[in-house]
């Protein structure tokens, strides 16, 4: 059993001080007395962290208040959104710009000439896509389930919430913020920056701006600000001060950035301590998938797991994997139950191997689940089976 989370917390604190960057670079600029007076930075959250993967979306379709007010609900510490621009340069709520998936645009016959085929970050997608959107147009439409063969129950929410844009959200949880008593933290994500760039919607100024205009901007704004384009948090790092986590996907992948920059680089570079050492110059933390963590092997059961958990609390990096779910689906072969994939495996006993390796939170699409797990593992606790 790992140590907890207190003495991880202060272990990172040693580290980033010696190390020159990790948690000591949160320097972009002084906290303001106002900001002081809110108190709260990211290490004053609860250890093992437990981030509503965008919302609870494994109870509501994803990304719309709905899911994020249940988030909440069920205990989340922390609750995330992914952000990308419409035509007219708002900031909108989906995992990706393609919303054929995520929402009824398939149903407005005024739409049905924009479905095309374009190709985002060297992939060849065909749907409907936020960028030849105007915000007002979006807001005709409704979200839905995205994976309904997997979460059936998840269609009784159709059509229910529209598409939030990031200032709603920011709104919203200012109010929940005063309704609960205490401040919603939020965990955006810049989507494709690079692409999005190419076309002149760059997501990086307007984001930095709403968190300045709501007062999100500082090292203790309750807002982390995340990317899978390390370049996309380095430009964050100069607008503004608030923790940064870099994403890493699977180690033999490149970021979309590196590949357009002829960057050499993978994922299996960036976790070397070479490659957390660099990170660790402009971010606050890494949010590597759960198989960087403990890898799978042929058969999906888990494996050895790395050193990485190790490697990146030695630079003063935290760490927030993703993602856990509770459906056989998604879960380590060991732990599924029966052959329905949509049916619930032992997810619980999936949680606890994962935060055994110290992680320092996790993503989940079931917030109670994550939370229950979490508790064991958190200072004063002892650690018992949920």
């Amino acid at each position: 059993m790992t140590q907890g989370g207190a003495a991880r917390r202060t272990v990172l604190g040693a580290a980033a001080l010696a190390a020159g960057g990790g948690l000591a670079g949160l320097s972009a600029g002084p906290a303001s007395a106002a900001e002081a007076g809110r108190g709260g930075g990211f290490r004053d959250l609860p250890v093992p962290t437990v981030i509503g993967h965008r919302g609870a979306s494994g109870y509501r379709p994803e990304h719309t208040l709905g899911s994020y007010r249940l988030a909440l609900d069920l205990g989340a510490d922390v609750v995330e959104q992914d952000l990308v621009p419409t035509r007219d340069g708002h900031l909108v709520c989906r995992h990706e710009n393609e919303i054929g998936g995520t929402t009824d645009v398939a149903d407005h016959p005024r739409f049905a000439s924009r479905r095309t085929t374009k190709s985002v970050d060297g992939v060849a997608v065909t749907g409907w896509f936020t960028e030849d959107f105007t915000l007002a147009e979006l807001k005709t439409l409704r979200a839905k389930e995205r994976i309904p063969a997997v979460r059936q129950r998840n269609t009784l929410y159709d059509g229910r919430w529209e598409v939030p844009t990031f200032e709603e959200v920011l709104r919203w949880a200012e109010d929940e913020g005063r309704r609960r008593g205490k401040r919603v933290w939020l965990h955006a994500e810049t989507k494709h920056p690079t692409y999005f760039r190419s076309l002149g919607l760059g997501l990086e100024e307007p984001l930095a701006r709403l968190l300045r205009r709501y007062g999100r901007d500082g090292r203790n704004g309750a807002v982390f600000l995340q990317s899978f384009e390390p370049s996309s948090i380095q430009r964050l790092a100069r607008l503004v001060s608030a923790p940064r986590v870099v994403l890493l996907s699977a180690a033999n992948t490149r970021p979309w950035d590196f590949e357009q920059a002829k960057d050499p680089r993978t994922v299996a570079d960036l976790v070397t301590p070479a490659g957390l050492k660099w990170i660790a110059g402009f971010a606050q933390g890494i949010g590597p998938t759960l198989d960087l963590v403990i890898p799978r092997d042929a058969q999906g059961r888990l494996g050895t797991p790395t050193t990485l958990v190790k490697d990146a609390h030695a630079r003063g990096l935290l760490l927030h994997p993703y993602t856990a779910r509770n459906e056989n689906s998604f879960l380590p072969a060991e732990y599924r139950k029966g052959t329905d994939p949509a049916a619930y495996g032992d997810a619980f006993a999936a949680l606890r191997t994962y935060f055994e390796q110290g992680i320092d939170g996790i993503f989940t699409d079931n917030p109670d689940t994550g939370l229950l797990a979490a508790e064991a593992f958190r200072p004063g606790r002892r650690p018992v089976s949920p």
